[in-house]
């Protein structure tokens, strides 16, 4: 293990030079102090968590101070926002500070968001407030213990540094860690600026860094683009299977990893409603929850555009193609086990599309508490318990006698049925009520709620003693609480 003094640097993106991104210090926020740190982020970097205890930490987490090996960078790259093609973005509050290279031979981004102006800022004042930086590290850390492929989030820093919003808030810094901050808009900002030797350098970048396994290939390039479409199908399928809305969809947002990344406005579904929009500046809809499947295809041929110039316009079509199939496939594996099923038959997938429909015809069927109180007992005792939440009962009673007879062709222990489905049907979930009543707590000087809250989350398949008033339904003042972009 590893201590604050002793990380080892390795800036492989700086080294890239000043076409990519632009040398730069993060302004330093008064009173930095911690607000809430995940030990499991920090072993990542090696960090004990007694790391903690220390003064430096908060000052080297909040760009107070620096490691000598930092190389604080703020990145370029463009994007479609809401459909419509922004030529300049880049870091306009965060700068990646440097790669961090742990004992496992894993380099791992040390990104510092809200770290004051950059040349990228565009009018905005570089900083981020404590409610976005709490929510972003809940989500991070949410997302990444349900298994959904995401950026982590190490810390929240706080300040007593001003910051006006809709009102005036205060500052705070979060540190967020990947093994790539390149983005869909990254590839973007150099086709369309026609600097094609830059964009192939980036995409060698990617290939030696990210997906070496693609240099063995014949056409390296598409095979590096194959391989972000699979991710990225996988991605969204865990999205849609667990009810995530990731809010601003625009291509800056979308990881060459194919991870979850730039959490702004997002929720967890709570009564199901496909036409969710979880972010309140989405005027359209465009990123509704039953459009991220759509959306995400689109982005994807956004970053096939921006690849022609490296690879043929049919191959990258016909990757793009595999995109449905490929989410598909990972949606309906999802669902098979989270409805406790071991194998796939025909009628399957009707009877996934049957349920999803009887929920949504009510919207009074809460997404999650409905599969783990189907894992609770025997199916026909859980039917019972669950059918008073649908409002169409003679369609949900037709549905249980479907699901019965499924169930019935493949017997088993009641016992391995409710491990097999409690360990993929969370029974703790990063609601937006349950955020927000962190947030306001931490506002006040009360970090416990939320360090309790991440606590409970970083478990979300356990029950845990004491912690049942974070596995109820929520209020219906916490059903419409409306998110925006601002932070």
């Amino acid at each position: 293990m590893r201590t604050l003094d002793t990380l080892t640097f390795d800036n492989r993106f700086a080294r890239l030079g000043d076409a990519f991104s632009t040398h730069i210090l993060p302004e330093p926020i008064a009173e930095p102090r911690l607000v809430v740190a995940s030990q499991a982020a920090m072993a990542l970097l090696d960090l004990e968590p007694q790391e903690t205890e220390h003064a430096v930490f908060a000052e080297l987490f909040s760009g107070n101070q620096l490691w000598s090996d930092a190389e604080p960078r703020a990145m370029v790259y463009s994007g479609h926002q809401f459909g419509g093609y922004s030529p300049r973005l880049g870091d306009g509050r965060g700068l990646l500070l440097g790669e961090v290279l742990n004992e496992a031979g894993e380099h791992w981004d040390l990104h510092l968001k809200g770290a004051g102006m950059t040349p990228y800022s565009r009018m905005g004042d570089g900083r981020a407030v404590l409610r976005s930086s709490i929510r972003e590290f809940l989500a991070s850390e949410a997302l990444h213990a349900l298994g959904i492929p995401s950026s982590r989030a190490l810390c929240v820093t706080g300040s007593s540094t001003p910051v006006w919003r809709e009102k005036q808030e205060t500052a705070a810094m979060l540190l967020r860690l990947a093994q790539s901050h390149v983005r869909f808009g990254h590839f973007e900002y150099f086709y369309y600026t026609r600097q094609h030797e830059q964009l192939k350098q980036l995409a060698d970048h990617v290939l030696a860094n990210h997906y070496p396994h693609c240099q063995e290939q014949a056409e390296p390039y598409a095979a590096l683009f194959q391989d972000v479409v699979e991710r990225t199908a996988q991605m969204i399928a865990y999205w849609q299977a667990y009810g995530f809305c990731h809010g601003v969809m625009n291509t800056d947002n979308m990881s060459i990893l194919g991870i979850t990344f730039d959490y702004g406005p997002y929720a967890f579904l709570d009564d199901f409603d496909a036409r969710h929009i979880c972010n309140h500046s989405d005027d359209t809809g465009r990123y509704s929850f039953s459009n991220q499947v759509p959306i995400a295809q689109w982005n994807l041929a956004a970053l096939a555009q921006a690849l022609t110039p490296l690879v043929e316009v049919d191959t990258l079509r016909a990757s793009i193609e595999l995109f449905l199939p490929l989410y598909q496939a990972h949606y309906h594996d999802l669902m098979h086990r989270r409805l406790g099923f071991t194998t796939a038959e025909d009628g399957d997938e009707e009877l996934i599309q049957r349920l999803l429909q009887l929920m949504q015809a009510g919207q009074s069927t809460d997404y999650h508490l409905f599969f783990r109180r189907l894992g609770d007992q025997p199916p026909d005792a859980a039917l019972q318990v669950v059918r008073d939440d649908f409002v169409d009962i003679k369609g949900f009673d037709a549905w249980g006698s479907a699901y019965l007879a499924r169930c019935a062709r493949a017997p088993g222990e009641q016992s391995a049925r409710q491990a097999r489905m409690h360990a993929v049907n969370p029974l703790y979930v990063l609601r937006n009520y349950l955020a927000q009543q962190a947030i306001e707590a931490a506002e006040q000087g009360d970090y416990g709620p939320v360090r309790e809250l991440h606590q409970v989350l970083g478990r979300p398949f356990e029950e845990q003693p004491g912690k049942d008033a974070y596995a109820q339904r929520p209020p219906d003042w916490g059903k419409h609480l409306e998110i925006s972009c601002s932070s």
